[in-house]
């Protein structure tokens, strides 16, 4: 009997190739013959798991990335105002891995300025970000006073801040130095804080 493959395990090792295409050669040069020959696999393998269409290919690979990039596990602080420097600082690229799947994620997201499907997805986990972030930031002020639209400006300046940290490593040959990172992000987030006077 043939052996029976795991289509999740062979969808996942497509889509790697294509980040390994993206990170090699750019988005827009991505080809099934490029996975083809990258993957070891026949073009019709690949297209009896995506159908007949590369742009199924490119919207599950980009899932995938954002299912990375989004759901990484690693253990916070117990202190409210390291929590918020922890997820910055796990949030930038400081691996090979990361490294690599951020660039592809940069070409995503410079794809879809002009692509409304990808757009929907970047924004959707743009939006998440910037929660965890609100969210966060306001655990870290508790007991400060806060003005409301300076926090909704400090929550979207961390978030900026971790999309800085991937668009400047995505034009990088190595990753960001994860003592660096986390150096910014706890002088960021310390100086945020002290912006906010204590509740009498």
């Amino acid at each position: 009997m043939p052996k029976r493959v795991d289509p999740d395990a062979r969808r996942e090792q497509v889509a790697d190739a294509v980040i390994e295409e993206i990170v090699e050669h750019g988005l827009r040069a991505v080809t099934l013959a490029r996975i083809s020959a990258r993957t070891g696999l026949s073009i019709g393998s690949i297209r009896h798991f995506f159908g007949d269409n590369l742009r199924e290919v490119m919207r599950f690979t980009l899932g995938m990335l954002t299912q990375r990039v989004t759901s990484q596990n690693f253990t916070l602080s117990d202190d409210p105002l390291e929590r918020v420097a922890d997820v910055l600082t796990f949030a930038a690229p400081t691996t090979e891995k990361q490294h690599r799947e951020h660039i592809a994620f940069t070409e995503y997201r410079v794809l879809a300025r002009t692509d409304p499907e990808f757009a929907a997805e970047i924004a959707g986990t743009a939006q998440l970000g910037t929660e965890v972030m609100r969210s966060l930031l306001r655990d870290a002020l508790a007991g400060r006073r806060i003005d409301e639209e300076t926090f909704d400006q400090d929550a979207n300046q961390l978030f900026t801040l971790i999309e800085g940290l991937s668009f400047s490593s995505a034009l990088r040959a190595t990753p960001l130095s994860e003592a660096e990172v986390r150096a910014i992000a706890t002088a960021t987030v310390a100086r945020l804080r002290a912006a906010y006077p204590l509740v009498d």
